[in-house]
């Protein structure tokens, strides 16, 4: 009976959403039915930031994108990474070394069975991400991976 609550607990742990994921009961400033969202993003944009869907990698075209500029959510608009702070991580995501403080919130992702830190839009809830700590160690250390289709470049005037 013991060995059973334990396999219990432990599969109640490693299966709990992600924040951005539907049930998400967190309050934000740009809140939208779904339908709303539905209407507003594209498909990959609504399955990325409403369903915390991932891209393919190297399908983005902000990937190779070295103008600068601004990252602002695809979803509010609220300016989430500078051009200055992005790499070339190798992976096929953007890829940023820092974050605009406040804008982004984290959570934890247990989806794949393990913990990973996933970024959201501290303003409208959208999935963004994942925050690792491979990145460059002459910077922050951290790689915040990004799907392109949670993002809009607005380049420097």
């Amino acid at each position: 009976m013991k060995k059973l609550i334990i396999f219990c607990t432990a599969f109640i742990l490693f299966n709990c959403n992600g924040n951005a994921q539907k049930g998400n009961k967190n309050t934000y400033k740009v809140s939208k039915t779904d339908a709303e969202w539905k209407t507003e993003l594209s498909e990959m944009a609504y399955y990325v930031l409403r369903k915390a869907g991932t891209e393919r990698p190297f399908s983005s075209p902000l990937n190779k994108n070295y103008k600068k500029g601004t990252y602002v959510c695809a979803g509010c608009n609220t300016p989430l990474f500078k051009s200055e702070h992005k790499f070339d991580s190798g992976t096929g995501w953007p890829s940023f070394d820092r974050e605009i403080k406040g804008n982004v919130a984290f959570g934890t992702d247990n989806n794949l069975g393990y913990s990973r830190n996933e970024e959201h839009c501290a303003t409208c809830g959208g999935h963004l991400g994942h925050v690792f700590n491979d990145g460059p160690q002459h910077t922050t250390g951290k790689r915040h991976c990004i799907n392109g289709a949670a993002l809009k470049f607005i380049p420097e005037q």
